[in-house]
């Protein structure tokens, strides 16, 4: 026997989400779309890459909810000016999927060695967030990487000639899930 739900008792369905990230300019935005079409069509894989204006490196993901929190916009602001590091360079040398033990994953660009300057902003940001009372937000690992297309024909991991690219400021995201759309909530340059 099946159960039905019961009103007001239906699993909600996350509609917005909070990240920080580092978003390449718009330049180099364009490069990797470029980039990514490239090699989504030498491995015969059909679509398009995620759109210039959205590839991103992630720092840290801050939780889908039906409604954001009261407050977490403020407290991850309020972590985010606390951010001190110059500009660096981000290097990736590897292209291919995570979950490619499934038959589909997210192709992505990723590195295997490197990123120093990277990995300490993610600390130094983790500890702020810590400060700020979002420590639920920093646990687990962190490898950086930039996906390129969603839902692909899962492809191992393949090394590459280094593409690498500035970093010039970290940025706190509200997106719209579902919508493709991102709001820029706050921003810290790095200088």
């Amino acid at each position: 026997m099946s159960q039905g739900s019961l009103p007001g008792f239906d699993l909600a369905i996350p509609t917005d989400r909070l990240y920080l990230a580092i978003f390449p300019d718009p330049t180099y935005a364009t490069r990797f779309e470029t980039f990514a079409a490239k090699h989504l069509a030498a491995r015969r894989m059909e679509g398009k890459p995620v759109e210039a204006s959205r590839l991103h490196l992630t720092l840290f993901h801050l939780g889908d909810y039906t409604e954001l929190p009261p407050g977490l916009i403020t407290q991850a602001t309020e972590a985010l000016s606390h951010l001190e590091a110059e500009p660096f360079a981000i290097q990736f040398d590897q292209i291919g999927s995570f979950n490619s033990r499934s038959s589909y994953g997210d192709f992505v660009l990723t590195t295997s060695q490197g990123n120093e300057a990277l990995h300490a902003l993610h600390q130094q940001l983790a500890v702020h967030l810590n400060a700020a009372a979002l420590n639920p937000y920093t646990k687990g690992s962190f490898t950086p990487h930039m996906t390129l297309a969603y839902n692909k024909p899962a492809v191992p991991f393949q090394h590459i000639e280094p593409v690498v690219w500035p970093a010039h400021e970290v940025v706190l995201i509200h997106s719209l899930l579902g919508k493709t759309q991102h709001i820029r909530m706050a921003d810290k340059p790095l200088h």
